[in-house]
């Protein structure tokens, strides 16, 4: 195995950690526990998290004041956080490593990927910076949001560097081209009406003490149905993309992914929606979108 190939493995890599990241906020929210450390860096006071009452520091209830979950020490949501923000911290040793190896690698010979690793390495520490502002704001819900997109715009970065690397183009029309940009903007107006939403769930879901979920969705207002109804410019759009893009033999398998993540992510939407937002269902509709925009993305980044 030669050193661009490691290389490209480990790129790969990095963007696998990223969606782990993403899955892991997204279990986060789905179990309350955004505020089970509710200081930063540290938890409780602690580098390494209590496990129960008998470690809590002596002034514990200026922490348990800040939580708007129960107000009380639970290790469950403690250590949910605290793993999310272990694998946060390792995904930032993971680009670190990455930057330091671009950079001796190709600074010289392809400076572009030295240049996306860097970018990707600080967007990663905005990234964390941000999460400390989530944690001083209490989960504020712009906040989260913001955390969340920005999340997924680190997906892409080692994507473009995959593409300077392994520079081969498929031949594909302009129509191509454009149908595949209308569905990478249509899937991102998705995910931020879905942002609004969830927004939303957040507040209904707590107001009900996280409690009847039956009711939360009919206490949603007209974000939602715009939402909804949305669904189906983007279903449009992605499928004239498949099916124009079935000439080019060398998108097949990256039309089989586009395919695949648009059907998981409304699969899971489907279940959320007849469902009454079963709590699993809430993070795997949140990765499954961003594979599909991540799919998207690498599909046009293959068009010629």
């Amino acid at each position: 195995m030669n050193a661009y190939t490691k290389y490209i493995r480990y790129t790969w890599f990095v963007l696998g950690m990223v969606f782990l990241v993403i899955l892991a906020g997204g279990l986060v929210r789905m179990t309350q526990s955004g505020m089970g450390c509710p200081d930063w860096p540290k938890c409780f006071g602690r580098w390494i998290p209590p496990v129960n009452e008998s470690q809590l520091p002596p002034d514990f209830e200026k922490y348990l004041d800040r939580q708007d979950i129960d107000h009380s020490f639970n290790p469950y949501h403690t250590w949910i956080e605290y793993i999310n923000r272990l694998l946060g911290a390792l995904l930032g040793m993971f680009i670190l490593v990455h930057a330091i190896w671009s950079f001796k690698s190709f600074r010289h010979t392809k400076p572009s990927v030295a240049i996306i690793s860097f970018f990707m390495l600080a967007a990663v520490a905005f990234q964390g910076w941000l999460g400390k502002m989530v944690v001083d704001a209490n989960l504020h819900v712009v906040k989260v949001t913001v955390h969340m997109i920005v999340a997924m715009l680190i997906t892409l970065f080692p994507l473009f560097i995959i593409s300077r690397i392994i520079p081969e183009k498929i031949p594909a029309g302009k129509s191509i081209k454009l149908l595949t940009g209308i569905a990478i903007f249509a899937v991102l107006i998705q995910i931020v009406l879905g942002t609004q939403v969830r927004e939303q769930i957040d507040q209904i879901s707590k107001s009900l003490s996280y409690s009847q979920r039956d009711l939360w969705i009919e206490s949603l207002d007209k974000i939602f149905i715009i939402h909804r109804s949305f669904s189906w410019v983007v279903a449009l759009s992605v499928f004239v993309l498949l099916w124009q893009s079935q000439m080019c033999p060398g998108l097949k398998k990256h039309r089989l992914l586009v395919l695949s993540f648009f059907l998981l992510t409304a699969i899971a939407g489907l279940i959320m929606y007849f469902i009454n937002i079963p709590a699993f269902a809430q993070p795997l509709h949140l990765l499954f979108a961003a594979l599909l925009f991540t799919a998207l993305f690498s599909f046009m980044l293959k068009l010629r």
